[in-house]
């Protein structure tokens, strides 16, 4: 029992919550864990995101399946990137063993396994869980240029062909819309079309090609394409639990730009189509974004700014974004400045760049009489870790070495069997399965060069003779004009566009 006025009781104090809370661990001093040392994580706070981190092994796929769990729970839905495969041991109940034990008897849980729903999505129809897609258009040119790697001059052109797409309201649904765009706006006709607004030159229509054609070597054409997901299918609850979707990323090294920034789509997605709500008693959403270093590497300014300005917003739609990566300081400065809750797990110092990264990191955190922070970070145990959170009154808790619960689920893989099985009797299988190639971009301007009248006349025939200079009886050129066919099918078309141009959001990703 925690003596009054001990360290540990300290500690604890600043954790106290008067509503619900996710339950992490017990405050650790001089290696021993104090279970009447609780240290908790506020449901109506996870708002404000958070961040965990550490080194390989260190135990980080356990402490996001400890909060997922919590937090479905709590009727909470869940989004989770699963990079190695082994968070699907939340759909089945763990069992006991002795490290379990071992830790809940030190931690005071009165712990027994317990599964929990789950979802399986894989990007694209490579993979083993129901297929989920987005839409070029969807995507937008901004996430679409961190995908194919482009510079700032190539992102902006490309923001000005999805802006002529836009205008005629021309679908860019896969990858061969875009590449018939691209091909037409480098074309004498198209060069016409885009007089008045810039060009497209043909040595930046290349380089952006090519980067097209790289992306579908890569599988990139099976997650382009409808039909597209609907972001509410991950807000889904089952007999009062929070359903977990678990987004398979398995072979994330072979495309992990388009991995990570399909994430960020997601966020955008869910930014766009959310109602405000202000404060919450609990999250509407938890989005948990693994492998984060893959999103910030070799971004834009401008991407980087959107992403600023996302994660600076989407709180107030009642979304929780917290990012996993090995180091802090993977994550930008002005994203880090948004994280209320940090779970560091223990860092490697075996570098000068680790040393310098140990350095950073000990001054984020809020200063501490209780531990030398640069040297418990390299000395935590697995399944332990420096934790400081934002308090329900929105004030940072002391720093807290915590020794952390252990999953009620199952800790590992529940087989491809399994996974297969569930994934077939899921309703989203039967909505995505099977993939839909409607008319869009490809198909109208295959169309019109298909329609594209025959060539005028020789330069050497006789010019036709001139039109009379109208008299009273006679229309004059307005009138004449609007009365030629090809003039009315511009008109209409022109004001179809005109009802039908595609807005766009925040992130460049398409407005419903």
């Amino acid at each position: 029992m925690t003596e009054q006025g001990s360290p540990a009781s300290e500690i604890a104090a600043g954790y106290a919550s008067e509503g619900a809370a996710l339950e992490l661990g017990a405050v650790v001093i001089d290696g021993q864990a104090d279970a009447a040392a609780a240290v908790r994580l506020p449901l109506a706070t996870l708002n404000r995101h958070g961040l965990v981190a550490g080194a390989t092994g260190t135990g980080k796929t356990k402490t996001l399946q400890l909060v997922a769990e919590q937090l479905s729970a709590a009727g909470v839905p869940v989004v989770l990137a699963d990079v190695k495969g082994d968070l699907s041991g939340l759909a089945a109940a763990g069992e006991p063993n002795d490290k379990v034990a071992k830790r809940s008897q030190e931690l005071g849980d009165d712990w027994s396994g317990t599964a929990f729903p789950v979802q399986f999505l894989s990007l694209g129809t490579g993979g083993k869980g129901s297929p989920i897609r987005a839409t070029i258009t969807s995507f937008g040119p901004v996430l679409l240029s961190k995908v194919l790697g482009l510079n700032e001059t190539q992102e902006s052109t490309l923001g000005l062909i999805f802006h002529w797409a836009d205008q005629r309201g021309l679908a860019l649904l896969d990858t061969k819309d875009l590449r018939s765009v691209i091909t037409h706006l480098t074309s004498d006709e198209g060069k016409e079309d885009l007089k008045g607004i810039g060009g497209v030159s043909a040595a930046t229509a290349g380089v952006i090609l090519r980067a097209l054609s790289n992306l579908e070597a890569q599988g990139g054409e099976d997650f382009f394409g409808e039909p597209e997901l609907d972001v509410h299918d991950l807000m889904r609850q089952t007999d009062g639990k929070g359903v977990v979707t678990l987004l398979e990323l398995d072979n994330l090294q072979s495309k992990p730009a388009l991995f990570s920034t399909f994430l960020m789509w997601l966020l955008a997605e869910l930014f766009e189509e959310l109602p405000e709500e202000g404060d919450l008693d609990k999250p509407k959403l938890v989005f948990f974004f693994d492998e984060a270093h893959l999103l910030f590497n070799d971004a834009s300014k401008a991407f980087l700014e959107r992403i600023e300005q996302t994660v600076k917003l989407i709180r107030s739609k009642g979304v929780g974004v917290f990012f996993c990566t090995q180091l802090p300081t993977d994550i930008p400065n002005n994203v880090l400045s948004q994280l209320g809750a940090r779970i560091q797990h223990a860092l490697r110092a075996f570098t000068p760049d680790d040393q310098a990264a140990l350095a950073k990191t000990v001054k984020t955190y809020p200063k501490t009489k209780f531990y030398e922070l640069d040297t418990a970070l390299t000395s935590l145990g697995i399944g332990e870790a420096i934790v400081t959170v934002l308090s329900e009154r929105g004030a940072p808790t002391p720093v807290a070495w915590t020794r952390l619960r252990a999953p009620r689920s199952k800790m590992g893989s529940i087989g491809d069997e399994a996974v297969a099985a569930s994934v077939t009797s899921s309703d989203l299988h039967a909505k995505y399965a099977e993939t839909i190639d409607r008319e869009s971009a490809y198909e109208k301007l295959v169309a019109k060069v298909a329609a594209a009248p025959a060539p005028g006349p020789s330069p050497d025939a006789p010019a036709p003779a001139p039109a009379p200079a109208p008299g009273k009886d006679e229309p004059g050129f307005i009138e004449s004009a609007m009365k030629n066919p090809a003039v009315k099918s511009f008109m209409r078309s022109a004001a179809s566009a005109l009802g039908r141009e595609i807005t766009r959001g925040l992130f460049g990703n398409r407005r419903r």
